[in-house]
C-alpha cells in the first residue's frame, strides 16, 4: 500500500508539512518522490487507455454514421420505386442507428471529459513533482553545505589541536632543556668545590712540608754553633 491512496491526495497534499512532522525529511521526500512517480505513471497509461477508447469509439461513430446514411439512400431509393413500405422500413432502420450514435456520442462525452481530467491531473502531478524534485535539490544542498561546514569546522578543530599540541611540546622540551642546564650545573659545582677541597689539602701538604724543611733546616743550623 501507497502512502497515497488517490491521485486528490497528493495533489492536496501539503509536502512541507508532512516535511515538517517527518523525522528524517529526505527519506520522507524521497517516499513522496516515488509514490508521486509511480502514480504519474498509472495515470498516464490510464489516459493512453482512455484515447486508445475514444478512437474506438470514433470509429464506431463513424461506422454507424455511415450505414445511416446507408439507409437514408435506401429509404429514397424506394421512394422512387414506389415502395413506401420499403422506404418505411429503411426509415426505421436509419432511426435505430441515430439511438447507437446518440449512445455513442454521449460516451464519447464521458470519454473525452474523463481525458480531460486525466490530463489536468497529469500537469498537477507534474507541477507537484517538480516542486518536490526542486525542495528534495534544495534540501540536499542544504545537507551538502551542512557537512561541509562540519568538515571545515573537524579540519580546524583539528589544526587547532595540533599546533596547540605543537607548542605545549615545544614548551615541554625548553622545561626538560632548563632542568638539564640546571642539573648540569649543579654537578659542576659539586665537582669543582671538590677539586677545589682537594687543592686545598695538597696546598696545606705542601706548605707542611715546606714549614718542616724549614724547622729542620733551623735545627741544623743551631746544631752546628752548638758544636
Amino acid at each position: 500500500m501507497g502512502m497515497f491512496s488517490r491521485i486528490a491526495d497528493i495533489i492536496n497534499a501539503n509536502v512541507g508539512a508532512l516535511l515538517d512532522r517527518a523525522e528524517d525529511p529526505q527519506k520522507m521526500l524521497r517516499l513522496i518522490i516515488q509514490e508521486m512517480e509511480d502514480t504519474l505513471v498509472e495515470v498516464r497509461a490510464s489516459t493512453a487507455k482512455v484515447l486508445a477508447d475514444k478512437k474506438q469509439l470514433a470509429r464506431q461513430i463513424d461506422k454507424a454514421q455511415g450505414v445511416q446514411q446507408q439507409w437514408q439512400e435506401k429509404a429514397e431509393l424506394a421512394i422512387q420505386k414506389g415502395r413506401e413500405d420499403l422506404a418505411k422500413a429503411a426509415l426505421i432502420e436509419k432511426q435505430h442507428l441515430q439511438q447507437t450514435i446518440d449512445a455513442l456520442n454521449h460516451e464519447m462525452t464521458a470519454v473525452e471529459d474523463s481525458l480531460s481530467q486525466l490530463q489536468d491531473e497529469i500537469e498537477q502531478l507534474e507541477q507537484k513533482l517538480n516542486e518536490s524534485r526542486q525542495r528534495q535539490a534544495g534540501l540536499l544542498a542544504r545537507q551538502a553545505s551542512a557537512q561541509n561546514r562540519v568538515n571545515v569546522r573537524q579540519q580546524l578543530d583539528t589544526e587547532r589541536y595540533a599546533k596547540t599540541r605543537e607548542k605545549f611540546e615545544q614548551f615541554q622540551a625548553r622545561i626538560d632543556q632548563l632542568e638539564a642546564q640546571a642539573e648540569s650545573y649543579r654537578v659542576d659545582k659539586g665537582a669543582s668545590d671538590l677539586d677545589r677541597q682537594f687543592q686545598d689539602l695538597q696546598a696545606s701538604v705542601e706548605v707542611e712540608q715546606e714549614l718542616e724543611s724549614l724547622r729542620k733546616k733551623h735545627q741544623d743550623k743551631h746544631q752546628e754553633k752548638g758544636e
